[in-house]
């Protein structure tokens, strides 16, 4: 796994944006993507926040919008783009450098591997080991759950017409 990447974008696919210390103390993130895994050159926030504006918001937008839906301030949960289903959860507080992205719909499976550990195993048998406990990553698998059930409800609601009846332009009536 020595691929290397100067950039990258967040699709469905991504499972996980992980960080990552290089000898010289610069962040960069260990990305997990389907079967493969590699090196970009940028930190998990600049991935993350970039993703954001591509569609649409920011990092510090997504968060304030997760927590005018639900209230979480904290390790906020974030929707980079609600339709293709791309959720994300950090792992400990974006703040952190060491912060990492794991994409909710990806997960399969949690258990603890070591003290505050967590093995995390994705849908497709991938497997990585967080410096996180399993407490802290179950919290945000179920925060995150309970923020994706309140936006799609609120994207429901204002995808369905609000009228009974949808007005007719005026009929043209050209002069005689």
């Amino acid at each position: 796994m020595d691929m290397w990447k100067e950039r990258y974008e967040v699709s469905p696919f991504t499972q996980a944006v992980l960080a990552d210390e290089r000898a010289d103390g610069k962040m960069i993130s260990l990305v997990m993507e389907g079967e493969e895994s590699f090196y970009v050159n940028q930190s998990p926030k600049h991935i993350v926040d970039y993703a954001c504006k591509y569609f649409g918001s920011s990092l510090k937008g997504r968060q304030a919008g997760t927590r005018d839906v639900t209230g979480i301030t904290h390790k906020a949960p974030i929707a980079i783009d609600p339709m293709s289903g791309m959720y994300f959860f950090p792992t400990i507080s974006p703040q952190n450098v060491n912060c990492s992205w794991i994409a909710h719909s990806h997960v399969d499976m949690i258990e603890p591997a070591g003290h505050q550990q967590t093995r995390l195993v994705f849908k497709n048998q991938q497997s990585v080991i967080l410096d996180v406990s399993k407490g802290t990553i179950w919290n945000q698998i179920q925060r995150t759950a309970q923020f994706r059930y309140k936006l799609n409800d609120r994207l429901q609601y204002v995808s369905k017409p609000q009228f009974d009846h949808v007005a007719e332009p005026p009929l043209f009536h050209p002069k005689a």
